[in-house]
């Protein structure tokens, strides 16, 4: 898996899995929450419907109580009378009275008639429970509430039903009224369906937004992706560009020489040869003169071309290794310049590959070249040591120093050169200094 795809993907699995644990634990407090509050609904429901109950029922004996008070009716007149303004007494659609005495007949039931006689003293409803038995126990007890089961006259079928009864002491009378409670279901009912639903809407809701925050975010990457991968690529031509500027300008350098000093002490060696061989065919013995005139100018071409190649690689980096190359180095260039040259070098004991090689020993030779031309330093210390997967490279000097903002902008081709070289293996190259503080080069170039 790419870099840029494993850094996209920490970025949104923290995002979504902190926003699924945030919006399971929202769903399961708003589910918690919204029983509690259908809970408190219902029995609010059922308080407004019992305090209901109550007032019905104390409205029907306010009806009635003049019956009770009137002592000049017979007590056969007074009971006809009551049953029929009970009777006659009903509210909304399926609300009536009933009454039923104590030996459970049924008196007064406007909503079935067919009942009024019959005794209902061992009925029971769909629960296997004693209807009547059950609410005048309630009855006798002072009144209060009762549910069960019983018929609801507008749809035909058995609801579940709470009644309240009280009881008439002058005759032994029950007298009661009820409401069917499966309002109250389809009210909890449809309560519980919106907060399902509004529960739904949110979960949906975080759902986009998480998605909508998701493509953002991956829309973003992209998009820095697409700009970073064209700076690279453009970073990378400028570097090709200045790789091959600078093998163009080695190039240059090595053709300069082979044709201003090899080429010319060839051509002295060559007219020295020709010049002994002309004088020997003629007997001057002058000609030895000549030839060994050319033989001097010959041993000239030789270092020439020894300092050519040791320009293009130097051998001793090639047979003693980077460490050796180093001390030849330093040593020659102790004795050149007079400048004390502490070391410190730490290297693996195996072999580093060769761009490697090269590139520390070209960066370190320019650095001293630099210091030598430019700082006015009479100590160096170098030091390279190996941590982890790196090789570090530390030279400091107790030159003059300079101003790096200043520097930068005027920036030679050495320093260039260096940079450049460090860059193309991955490497990061740090030059820090400060004007009578001398100058420092790290250089941090990666081994895998």
């Amino acid at each position: 898996m790419p870099l840029k795809l494993k850094i996209l993907t920490l970025a949104l699995l923290p995002l979504l899995l902190v926003t699924g644990i945030i919006t399971l634990m929202s769903v399961k407090q708003s589910q918690s929450l919204s029983e509690l509050e259908i809970k408190t609904f219902e029995q609010n429901l059922l308080a407004s419907k019992r305090s209901e109950l109550q007032n019905y029922v104390g409205l029907a004996l306010t009806s009635i109580d003049h019956v009770l008070n009137a002592s000049w009716l017979h007590d056969f007149e007074a009971q006809e009378e009551v049953k029929r303004i009970l009777d006659s007494l009903t509210y909304g659609e399926d609300g009536y009275f009933f009454v039923y005495d104590a030996d459970g007949v049924n008196l007064v039931h406007p909503a079935q008639p067919e009942l009024v006689g019959q005794n209902l003293f061992d009925l029971q409803d769909d629960n296997d429970t004693y209807v009547f038995r059950d609410l005048f126990a309630v009855a006798k007890r002072g009144g209060g509430f009762h549910r069960y089961v019983w018929r609801k006259p507008s749809k035909g079928g058995n609801e579940d039903k709470l009644s309240y009864v009280v009881l008439l002491p002058e005759w032994g009378w029950m007298v009661g009224t009820g409401l069917y409670v499966d309002d109250i279901a389809k009210e909890v009912a449809r309560a519980r369906q919106e907060v399902t639903l509004n529960i739904r809407n949110t979960f949906f809701t975080v759902l986009v937004i998480t998605a909508a925050t998701a493509i953002i975010i991956v829309m973003i990457g992209i998009a820095i992706n697409v700009h970073e991968s064209r700076l690279a690529d453009a970073r990378l031509r400028h570097l090709a560009h200045k790789s091959v500027q600078f093998q163009v300008s080695q190039r240059r350098r090595f053709a300069r020489e082979l044709h201003d000093g090899i080429n010319q002490l060839m051509v002295s060696v060559k007219f020295r040869v020709e010049l002994g061989i002309n004088k020997i065919k003629k007997g001057d013995e002058s000609a030895i003169q000549d030839l060994s005139k050319g033989m001097d100018v010959l041993n000239q071409a030789i270092q020439e071309v020894r300092l050519i190649s040791h320009d293009l690689r130097p051998s001793l980096l090639d047979d003693m290794g980077l460490t050796s190359a180093l001390k030849s180095l330093l040593d020659e260039y102790e004795s050149r310049t007079g400048i004390m040259v502490e070391t410190d070098l730490d290297f693996p004991k195996t072999r580093l590959p060769d761009d490697i090689e090269i590139t520390l020993y070209r960066v370190i030779q320019e650095a001293l070249c630099n210091i030598d031309k430019h700082s006015g330093a009479d100590e160096v210390r170098l030091k390279t040591w190996v941590q982890g997967k790196y090789v570090w490279v530390s030279l400091k000097d107790n030159g003059d120093g300079f101003d790096i903002k200043s520097a930068v902008l005027k920036e030679g081709i050495g320093l260039r050169n260096m940079h450049d070289r460090i860059e193309l293996l991955s490497g990061e190259f740090v030059l820090t200094s400060e004007v009578g503080q001398g100058t420092q080069l790290r250089v941090k170039l990666p081994l895998v």
